[in-house]
């Protein structure tokens, strides 16, 4: 099976490469992904945890901050596939962890990777699922932890059409530490014995954090021109067929409520040139952040593009609205917990299929607003513009939600204590 698995990964890795070569998306991560490490690596036996991308770097960065108060003494390897999630945990690694890309799923770089390495742990956040390496980490009997694992209405059709591959590497697994009962369900469907589930919670309700003071959000307001007077609405994680939708509303918007200043922040920085022209084409002036603060003044017709990784949650925390994007659109939307920890007032539209269970949360409390369709944008920002107090009223239901749910991270350490310790 590995050896036709293999095949296809080649054919797929060759399809895809000049697409990437084009797009110049390999760069520092191509001799990683190769499984070509520095020569002198010394890393004693480390914990490697490994984190796709943005969102699960983010949630990680906890559970990392707790494995150390544990492990005081151990190194940590921390992989990711993408360059965006890579810079992100590069913002919070230790100089004596190891930040690198995790190597392309072929036995025989893999199998030269786990030996490089020799990790006492393999963690996995959320659902990913990669036969070659599970199987080189089982083979040296080194542990395996999901951690944070869910599985969303599109993936489990998918890994119900290949259960029969699937069974035997997931239960090479040590430990599953799922996000809610119906992810526990959800692994059972595709083949983990129940022995290897636990349900420990989401981390991401631990990861939303309080960041700035309120000294600084004054200072990124003024670098903004955005007033006292003014309403600032933030539309985060944008994709692709949204901004068009947003900034159709908030065209709309302006002639009734003047003072409402708009950020929109694409999921991926790179498309802020084409977010750019869709602002100009509808009549407005583009102001790129990256180039702030200047000597500009305040202007009536800026629209502000967030074009850097990182820095999203500091525009969710000076917010006085937030649209969570990936969700008008058909990408399952993305993290409301960022902003809600700040008790704002969110709004995001019907696809949340990768965070359902955190969606329906937030629906049944009444802590969120879910738009059926993008012709009802208009009209819920202007209720919020309209009535403060229930603005404030849902923002605060969103920050008690969050309090309720703390401590998936916690759970967590206790059973990788526990899988180490009988190792």
């Amino acid at each position: 099976m590995f050896i036709l698995y293999d095949l296809i990964f080649i054919v797929f890795a060759l399809i895809q490469l000049p697409a990437y070569l084009f797009k110049g998306k390999l760069k520092k991560s191509f001799l990683p992904r190769l499984g070509v490490l520095p020569v002198n690596l010394n890393l004693e036996r480390p914990i490697w945890i490994h984190a796709v991308s943005v969102g699960e770097a983010q949630a990680v960065k906890g559970l990392l901050g707790e494995l150390r108060k544990v492990y005081k003494d151990k190194k940590f390897v921390i992989s990711t596939v993408t360059a965006t999630g890579n810079k992100i945990v590069r913002g919070f690694a230790n100089e004596n962890d190891f930040v690198t890309y995790l190597p392309l799923d072929l036995s025989f770089i893999v199998k030269l990777v786990v030996a490089k390495i020799d990790p006492l742990l393999f963690i996995i956040a959320e659902t990913e699922i990669w036969p070659n390496i599970i199987s080189a980490l089982d083979q040296k009997h080194i542990p395996i932890i999901l951690v944070n694992g869910r599985i969303s209405d599109r993936s489990l059709r998918g890994y119900q059409a290949i259960k029969f591959l699937l069974k035997s590497t997931l239960n090479k697994i040590t430990a599953c530490c799922v996000q809610s009962e119906r992810d526990a369900l959800r692994f059972k469907m595709i083949g983990v014995t129940e022995d290897k589930i636990r349900v420990t919670g989401n981390m991401k309700f631990d990861a939303a954090s309080l960041n700035l003071t309120l000294e600084k959000q004054d200072k990124l307001r003024s670098d903004l021109g955005v007033g006292q007077e003014d309403k600032f609405l933030v539309c985060g994680s944008t994709h692709a067929g949204e901004e068009e939708i947003i900034l159709k509303c908030y065209k709309e918007v302006l002639s009734s409520f003047k003072n409402l200043k708009l950020l929109i922040a694409p999921r991926h920085p790179e498309r802020s040139r084409e977010v750019e022209e869709l602002v100009l084409r509808f009549g407005f002036e583009a102001v790129m952040v990256s180039g702030l603060p200047v000597k500009r003044g305040k202007r009536a017709n800026d629209v502000f593009i967030l074009n850097t990784v990182g820095s999203l949650i500091n525009f969710y925390e000076i917010a006085d609205i937030v649209f969570v994007g990936g969700s008008l659109v058909d990408k399952g939307g993305h993290n409301i917990l960022e902003p809600a920890i700040f008790g704002k007032p969110v709004i995001f539209g019907p696809q949340m299929f990768n965070f359902r269970d955190i969606a329906d949360l937030f629906i049944s409390n009444n802590a969120a607003i879910m738009l059926h369709n993008a012709s009802e944008l208009h009209g819920s920002i202007l209720k919020l513009l309209n009535d403060p107090s229930e603005a404030e009223k849902l923002g605060e239901r969103g920050q008690e939600l969050i309090a309720l749910n703390i401590g998936a991270t916690l759970r967590n350490v206790e059973v990788i204590k526990q899988v180490i310790s009988g190792h």
